[in-house]
Formats: structure tokens, sequence, C-alpha cells
């Protein structure tokens, strides 16, 4: 699964954002990709919302992930605030010395559904 890790951070989640007023995740899914991967989201698929503690914020921050899975129509570029992309399996992401608790979730749950391996 595609990892982002932003300017000055040094974990790896997801890429994504904030939905806007107004917005829809599926809208929020395909500008926060444009803006962050420069790249375009291609027959998303919703897989859920995820509800943990948001990473890198104070303990109990809550956190919700509206996640779709998708392919991308062209290759990802690190855009915006990110630094560096990179492809993980569960098991590398989760041997990581920082998680993201969130994308941890979408990974098991990718897994229950044998998206992945």
């Amino acid at each position: 699964m595609l990892q982002a890790r932003s300017v000055g951070k040094t974990a790896f989640y997801m890429a994504g954002g904030k939905i806007d007023p107004g917005e829809t995740p599926e809208q929020a899914l395909h500008r926060e990709i444009r803006e962050e991967l420069d790249a375009v989201v291609v027959d998303p698929r919703f897989l859920g919302v995820f509800a943990c503690d948001a990473w890198g914020h104070p303990s109990g921050t809550p956190l919700e992930i509206h996640c779709f899975v998708a392919e991308l129509g062209s290759e990802p570029v690190p855009t915006s605030e990110i630094a560096e992309i990179a492809y993980f399996t569960r098991d590398e992401y989760a041997a990581m010395p920082d998680v993201a608790p969130g994308s941890l979730m979408v990974f098991d749950r990718m897994r229950a559904l044998d998206l992945i391996d």
C-alpha cells in the first residue's frame, strides 16, 4: 500500500486530509491525492470509516478516516507538504519504529478482505 511521509515527520501514513465544508469524502479523496501526489484517482471503492487516535497529536485526539481503495491514473509524485512516498507490505509497515494506527487498521481490513497479502 502506498504511504506518504510529511515534511518534518518521521512516520509514513496514508495520503489524504481533512474533508472541506460542503465536500463529500470522495471529493476530498480526489482533491487531496491531486494536491499531495499530483495524481488522479481511478475508480475509487469505499473501504469504510476507521476511528482511532490521530498519530502525532496528543493522546486521545480522535481521527475518523473515510477510506477508499483505488488505482492511480498516473505515477504519484510527492508535492505540497509530502516529503516522501513509498509502497509497503503490512508486515514491513508494522515493523517500522513509527506507525500510524489508522494505517495499520486499513492494512488489516484490506488483508481480511483478501485485497492484499
